[in-house]
């Protein structure tokens, strides 16, 4: 196809893609999915190779958030039968990302519900990072703690943190409908606060709450514009309770597009596919590892993964290596861009919005959803079970 052909020679080049040749990525027929993957896999193995780098979520403070966005399972009101906890200690906190560590993990991503931390939860989660990078001086830190305010993102950086991950989620335009505690541009300063302080920033979406292909080019543009140097693809968990519980409007392969599409638009990113791959993708995933070359491993923030030993298995059945901590991520160009910081070593959250869905895009009686794949997590931190890693 010449439009493939076309978006290879782009993303070889670093060179953006038209939104029209994205938006026809999302609409190529199912019957052309593999030659998608396959073009888009040539850019992946430019920039990253065969390599998969792991990353470990630790849940600091679960539930009881005062924001109100549509998607999440801890938003205000939220009747989700989630774990509910306040902070975790240092200690528990280190204990739960070694068992991340050991199961191959190169970062940890520390995250807290809430619009964003006070100052004694900047330094309470400072704490955090000097306990975990006692135990693993090579590990990589990501904090994740909502909207940031001065000073704030300097405090990380002093602390250890690598990196601060805030997710745009869903395009300008359909913000406002899913979220009225916060604003679109709130979520845009606190990724250019974190940069500013020399924080690797972690910016992505979460597709499949009934939004429109123009929608999620505008927010994968958005992003290249924004330039994160990872990009979490999340994948909407409808979880009961929420008011996004009955959009159900992913197929796997449409979820291989979506990924298709941000891996052209942003060619030299690490792409890290995120919550609700097992619940949307299913068998499908190794194919999603031609396209992102970053995984959450073991459970998530609320919800539970499928065991990291499947994880792993999969990952080398597919062909593919788990990245090592003494492997650069980032191609030279970004790493030497960054300053030698997070990615170059020698959630969250989930998607957003509640608009109706395009006449082009799957309604929530997408045959063959999978409504039993929603497991709320029960393990692992804030509880007293091992965590799945």
């Amino acid at each position: 196809m010449d439009l493939l052909n076309t978006l290879v020679e782009k993303g070889l080049r670093r060179e953006l893609p038209t939104r029209e040749e994205a938006l026809a990525v999302l609409a190529t027929p199912d019957d052309d999915l593999l030659d998608v993957v396959a073009a888009a896999g040539k850019v992946r193995r430019q920039w990253f190779g065969r390599r998969v780098k792991l990353n470990y979520l630790v849940n600091l403070k679960s539930g009881l958030c005062p924001e109100d966005c549509s998607y999440c399972s801890q938003r205000l009101g939220s009747k989700a039968e989630i774990l509910k906890y306040t902070w975790l200690k240092p200690d528990e906190a280190s204990q739960a990302a070694a068992a991340g560590v050991a199961g191959g993990a190169k970062r940890v991503c520390l995250v807290a519900s809430g619009r964003g931390p006070t100052d004694r939860d900047v330094d309470r989660v400072s704490k955090t990072i000097e306990a975990i990078k006692e135990q693993n001086e090579d590990v990589e830190v990501c904090a994740c703690l909502g909207l940031l305010s001065g000073g704030q993102a300097e405090r990380l950086r002093a602390a250890g943190a690598d990196a601060y991950n805030h997710n745009l989620n869903t395009s300008e335009g359909t913000y406002g409908d899913i979220t009225t505690t916060h604003t679109y541009a709130d979520r845009v300063d606190t990724v250019h606060q974190a940069q500013a302080a020399g924080l690797s920033a972690c910016s992505g979406l979460i597709a499949g709450m009934g939004e429109s292909d123009d929608d999620l080019v505008d927010v994968v543009f958005s992003l290249r514009e924004l330039d994160p140097d990872s990009v979490p693809v999340n994948f909407l968990i409808p979880f009961e309770g929420t008011p996004l519980a009955k959009e159900w409007n992913l197929t796997p392969q449409r979820a291989l597009r979506i990924l298709a599409m941000v891996r052209f638009v942003c060619p030299d990113v690490e792409v890290r596919l995120a919550g609700g791959r097992e619940v949307h993708l299913r068998s499908m995933q190794p194919l999603a590892l031609h396209l992102a070359n970053s995984i959450f491993l073991g459970d998530y923030l609320t919800s539970e993964g499928q065991a990291g030993q499947t994880d792993l298995d999969m990952i080398a059945d597919a062909g593919f290596e788990v990245e090592g901590t003494d492997t650069t991520t980032l191609p030279e160009h970004r790493a030497e861009a960054l300053g030698g910081g997070c990615g170059s070593h020698s959630g969250g959250c989930a998607p957003c919005g509640d608009s109706e869905p395009a006449a082009e895009v799957p309604t929530a009686d997408v045959p063959g959803a999978r409504t039993d794949l929603v497991a709320v997590r029960r393990r692992g931190a804030g509880t007293d079970l091992a965590p799945n890693a």
